[in-house]
């Protein structure tokens, strides 16, 4: 099969492999259409992100869709056919934190295109067969596998406890910011307010639900939200963003930017304002289906398609083009 894959930093080769065979409770999957992620961009431009280092070829990649094509021994979910959205970390199931419903947190999860795992650049991977999950037809490959950004904004505003009426702030327009917007506007929240610096984005960000845009490069945020979702992972904006926040409101982190952010102390705690984190995300694959089937537009996020010899430039088009939403690479493409 051929197959994309990162040597070191700006070393990406097409190489053939071949193709993996699943094990027991595994299924083979013909990969349709995989989103690139700034986790990619990282490493491709680094080598590393914080303690995951890149120390040999690496396929990047984690988010998948395509169709079960064979299936391992023990394998009874799917039939041969079926389209599947993959979700691209695989926990061990028995550690203290899987055990709690948090595997997000598992310490020996395996997550695709994360060194020294294998991501899904490639024409087929293997999954665990229960991280394939079922999708409707009024769902296109691309959308399905852009299932996994949703999958960050749902945990985000799970985490956020975003409700009927929220009043929320989004700081950036990127994918994250975009899916975040949608998924907000779902969960019932009553004011949606995105921020960001390039108005092409902060139009999309209308258009898919947003209430209200601020260009903070022009202007100051008028609005007190009780939640704020920090998906631009820029410190100056988070900080900016964190002193708008109300009394007992909510900051949820999204964004990767830099390992540490300046913490408006004094607001925080005459506020009462709790801070948490986000890590990928557990158990959000059915709520992402359900919202992507009924009210969230993932083909719009779908802005440029590269097939597996162009990964590279899907890589590094956002630097060159600042149109670019989501790149998408298709193994089928050309």
């Amino acid at each position: 099969m051929k197959t994309s894959v990162l040597y070191g930093v700006h070393d990406v080769r097409t190489e053939e492999r071949p193709v993996p065979q699943p094990g027991r409770g595994e299924v083979l999957i013909q990969v349709r259409a995989v989103g690139t992620c700034g986790s990619d961009v990282h490493y491709y431009e680094h080598g590393r992100i914080g303690d995951f280092v890149v120390e040999q070829p690496l396929v990047l990649g984690h988010e998948p869709s395509g169709v079960v094509v064979a299936r391992g021994d023990g394998a009874t979910r799917h039939e041969l056919g079926r389209r599947v959205a993959l979700e691209p970390g695989v926990p061990c199931s028995t550690c203290a934190q899987c055990k709690a419903g948090r595997y997000n947190l598992c310490p020996r999860m395996r997550f695709f295109g994360t060194p020294p795992i294998d991501g899904a650049f490639a024409e087929y991977v293997v999954l665990r067969e229960d991280f394939a999950h079922p999708i409707p037809d009024a769902l296109s490959d691309e959308a399905a596998g852009l299932l996994e950004p949703l999958s960050v904004g749902v945990w985000a505003c799970t985490k956020g406890r975003v409700r009927p009426g929220s009043r929320v702030l989004i700081t950036g327009a990127g994918p994250i910011g975009l899916v975040a917007t949608q998924t907000a506007r779902a969960f019932g929240a009553g004011e949606v307010v995105v921020t960001d610096v390039n108005p092409r984005r902060l139009a999309v960000a209308k258009e898919l639900g947003a209430t209200a845009t601020v260009d903070v490069s022009k202007e100051d945020i008028d609005f007190e939200p009780e939640v704020l979702l920090e998906c631009s992972g820029v410190p100056a904006a988070a900080k900016q963003a964190m002193r708008k926040v109300g009394r007992a409101g909510r900051v949820v982190l999204v964004g990767m930017g830099g390992d540490e952010i300046p913490l408006p102390l004094a607001h925080i705690q005459n506020f009462e304002i709790e801070v948490t984190g986000t890590f990928r995300y557990a158990n959000t694959w059915p709520t992402a289906i359900e919202l992507a089937a009924r009210e969230v537009d993932l083909d719009r996020l779908v802005t440029h398609r590269f097939s597996l010899d162009e990964v590279e430039q899907a890589l590094t088009i956002a630097a060159r083009d600042d149109s670019v939403i989501k790149a998408v690479v298709v193994p089928g493409h050309g």
